[in-house]
């Protein structure tokens, strides 16, 4: 896990840098034209999008490009509960779909080791839940659909992730919302906080799979 972590640590800065160049060389919509196309699309907008979102969230594919969409789109507040809201929705669904599937399908279709998972959230619960929901380049649907397969408890599971994925959720909302000033602050601690969440979360996945080793 903790190699995967930093793959997709280095995959998400080389992701930025790209869009960074990008929008320097051909510049990005002002905020006031993103808002009038919101504006246009009405309440069927948001709802649109948390839809999207959540369905999306059910299949192991990249998720992250959406709560930096969220932000451009809604602004940091409202794409804050947005992003924030579908995630949680998709989470559940996938809770509950994993519980439903079974463990062989769960694994065929996610290629996520459920044993490790179990073991993980088994010792751990709660806090466990919590600190890979920090960690924002780790597989969200894998999480999602093992967790159902555990014998963690489902209020367990909500909580974590609901504590979890906040601060994530907010760094990428904040790329997105103060996108059209690539050189504000914001922007600076949006990607400092995802780089120190990942590699925050690297290091206690070591830490906390090393008891473990020198036991056995």
């Amino acid at each position: 896990m903790s190699r995967r972590a930093l793959v997709r640590l280095v995959s998400f800065v080389v992701l930025l840098v790209l869009v960074v160049s990008v929008a320097a060389v051909g510049g990005l919509p002002h905020r006031d034209q993103i808002e009038g196309w919101v504006d246009a699309a009405g309440p069927a907008a948001p709802a649109a999008f948390v839809l999207l979102y959540a369905v999306i969230t059910l299949f192991p594919v990249p998720k992250n490009l959406l709560g930096i969409l969220g932000g451009l789109l809604f602004g940091m507040a409202l794409g804050l509960l947005l992003v924030w809201g579908a995630a949680m929705l998709g989470a559940m669904a996938a809770f509950v779909i994993g519980r439903a599937l079974g463990r062989e399908a769960v694994e065929q279709m996610t290629g996520a080791r459920v044993a490790r998972v179990d073991e993980a959230l088994a010792r751990h619960g709660l806090l466990s839940v919590i600190a890979v929901r920090l960690v924002p380049v780790l597989p969200f649907t894998a999480i999602n659909y093992s967790a159902g397969l555990t014998g963690l408890p489902y209020r367990a599971y909500l909580l974590g992730t609901a504590v979890g994925i906040l601060p994530g959720t907010v760094a990428y909302v904040a790329l997105g919302a103060y996108a059209t000033d690539l050189s504000s602050w914001p922007i600076v601690a949006a990607v400092t906080a995802l780089i120190v969440l990942t590699v925050a979360g690297v290091v206690a996945a070591r830490l906390w799979r090393k008891p473990r080793t020198e036991t056995t």
